[in-house]
């Protein structure tokens, strides 16, 4: 995911300690390390043995940057969702500090769902809830407490929003961005990581409240395994999915991979600017342009 302090824009990205990349412009970019020097212990104690952190998602709020992480062993629902905080992403500033705070949320094989691909967002009541899930009973919701960041005592429901009811139930990557009337959450159907063998595609569906219920364009519910598509892959570009959206004012750009299939399945970032119809519903446009 994507999010910019003053003039410079960071991309967080699974692997490791969590990958780091830095552009002034969007379209050139450099490799800045990475969040964690060696992985927090208290994620392989809860998981078993692992090499990577997943899906982190960065926001600002409570003069906080917040990255949430997940660390899960794949394929399965052995997963806990983490939390670090930092006061400054400038890492050439003396107060650039990830602090860990450990879990926030996780799942075992007694849950039916999986504490994965987190993301924060907003109400309009500019209140923080934390989207996460993959595969299993689908898309999950819990409202987060602002001050500590962690899962909200004033309400402590899960939210279902969105699952998959045929086929394999391939869903996962969710991320909600709040426009005019409506709360969007997009999501990644399918399969991802299998280069250029993989299927993923992002879909959206929307709702007048965060907490649903999502209907695509035909009204048809997200928790019956419905949504509109807004990209699949086509000729190289395979598998784009693992989105979410970078708001400037009134733009708003989609922030995804894809794997290259004319570069070996490698796995790459594209962004691209999303329109929207006179009815409401965001489509993309081109690739962001090649920097001169």
């Amino acid at each position: 995911m994507m999010v910019r302090q003053d003039r410079t824009y960071y991309v967080f990205f699974t692997g490791g300690g969590l990958q780091i990349i830095t552009s002034t412009n969007m379209m050139t970019w450099h490799y800045a390390g990475t969040v964690f020097d060696t992985i927090p212990s208290w994620v392989p104690d809860a998981v078993g043995p692992l090499t990577d952190l997943w899906a982190p998602d960065v926001s600002y709020f409570n003069g906080l940057y917040h990255l949430y992480y997940a660390g899960s062993q794949f394929g399965t629902n052995t997963s806990v969702i983490g939390l670090a905080t930092n006061v400054t992403l400038d890492m050439a500033s003396p107060r650039y500090r990830w602090v860990d705070r450990g879990l926030v949320l996780g799942s075992t094989p007694a849950d039916d769902y999986n504490a994965i691909d987190p993301s924060v967002t907003f109400d309009a009541a500019h209140q923080p809830w934390l989207v996460f899930g993959s595969f299993w009973t689908g898309i999950k919701l819990r409202r987060l407490d602002a001050a500590t960041g962690k899962p909200s005592r004033a309400d402590t429901q899960l939210y279902d929003l969105a699952t998959r009811l045929t086929g394999p139930d391939a869903i996962e990557a969710p991320f909600i961005v709040h426009r005019g009337r409506y709360y969007y959450l997009f999501v990644s159907f399918d399969f991802c990581c299998r280069g250029a063998q993989s299927t993923y595609r992002i879909m959206v569906g929307r709702a007048g409240r965060i907490t649903g219920p999502y209907s695509d364009d035909h009204g048809q519910p997200m928790l019956s395994g419905a949504a509109r598509q807004v990209l699949a892959g086509s000729g190289r570009y395979r598998g784009p999915g693992g989105e979410s959206i970078y708001v400037d004012g009134q733009t708003y750009w989609l922030v995804y991979h894809y794997y290259d299939a004319d570069d070996g399945g490698v796995s790459k970032l594209e962004i691209r600017r999303l329109g929207w119809t006179k009815d409401g519903w965001p489509y993309v446009a081109g690739p962001l342009a090649v920097a001169p």
